[in-house]
């Protein structure tokens, strides 16, 4: 939380209140609005805003998973599992990875449910999937079992690997780009509004336009917008990888493993999160929605040779 932040108040005048906070009196609320009226920061000393970690609530998580497993029997072995769940919490930027897909700090340090949502490094759907198997040629093998020399060489000991991974997207949180409500953050944790007269679907689901910003609107200065936290998912990923092996023995000691390894073996354009902020100034972001990255790479295959002993 920000501690060097304005106290928002409920507005009891019936002729309305100035709000705009640190950006002085730029609005005008009516009366029961929660607002953050014009003013300095409590301590006018302290240069921007203060950081300061609170451990004053609860984090939870629930779920459900299923596996199914299969021991190595007639050489092949394999696992999967998938995994349903939701972990909820008030705030999982600051100091992580997932900054980027939510603010770094709580909304409003004075009304924390406004910030409680899905935490940032959700993911509702998992599935995971591996197996080895090792091909039936060659000596002692259903195909070739009678191989030997330089033929049992080249058809035996030859193993297929194999990972799949498919996850649904890691939600993220309009932002607007500025400390509208003026409660003097300078992390700007100030989401929009939701946009009463919008119509469609806000996900578009390309990544040239990921959600679209005319489903939000700029709140009025000195107020907090009432877009949830982690209400929106970005792009899912699906990966595939798969490698071949091939032993090859050199004596009781010494064992050569030729490896060819393929990663991302369909090509899947995996897409990184959208630019969530929504505005810049009072128009909207031109980039808003835009994914300008990739969480994976594209297919890459590469060859190896190992020496065991």
């Amino acid at each position: 939380i920000n501690e060097n932040s304005l106290q928002p108040q409920v507005c009891n005048d019936p002729q309305g209140c100035a709000s705009g906070g640190t950006r002085g009196a730029t609005g005008r609320e009516p009366q029961g609005t929660t607002y953050v009226p014009p003013g300095a920061r409590p301590n006018p000393f302290l240069a921007n805003s203060s950081t300061t970690w609170w451990y004053m609530n609860n984090a939870s998580y629930e779920g459900v998973s299923v596996s199914l497993v299969k021991r190595a029997s007639h050489g092949l072995t394999f696992k999967t599992n998938y995994t349903f769940s939701k972990a909820m919490d008030l705030n999982s930027g600051l100091g992580a990875t997932f900054s980027h897909n939510e603010p770094s700090q709580v909304l409003n340090p004075f009304n924390l449910e406004l910030s409680k949502g899905v935490a940032a490094f959700n993911l509702q759907h998992q599935f995971n999937a591996n197996f080895s198997y090792e091909l039936p040629f060659g000596r002692g093998q259903r195909w070739g079992s009678g191989a030997s020399g330089v033929a049992n060489q080249v058809i035996g000991d030859w193993q297929w690997n194999g990972i799949l991974t498919a996850q649904s997207g890691f939600p993220f949180t309009p932002q607007v780009g500025s400390n509208r409500s003026g409660t003097g953050d300078t992390q700007a944790p100030d989401v929009p509004n939701r946009n009463p007269a919008f119509s469609g679907p806000v996900i578009l689901g390309t990544p040239n336009k990921w959600f679209n910003p005319n489903a939000f609107l700029l709140p009025i200065a000195g107020t907090f917008g009432n877009a949830g936290r982690s209400s929106f998912i970005g792009p899912g990923l699906t990966t595939l990888d798969t490698s071949l092996f091939k032993k090859f023995s050199i004596n009781e000691r010494w064992n050569l493993q030729f490896r060819a390894e393929v990663f991302n073996l369909l090509n899947h354009a995996n897409f990184g999160l959208p630019n969530t902020t929504v505005f810049s100034g009072t128009s909207i972001s031109p980039s808003a929605g835009i994914i300008s990255n990739t969480s994976t790479t594209s297919r890459q295959i590469q060859f190896a040779l190992k020496l065991i002993f």
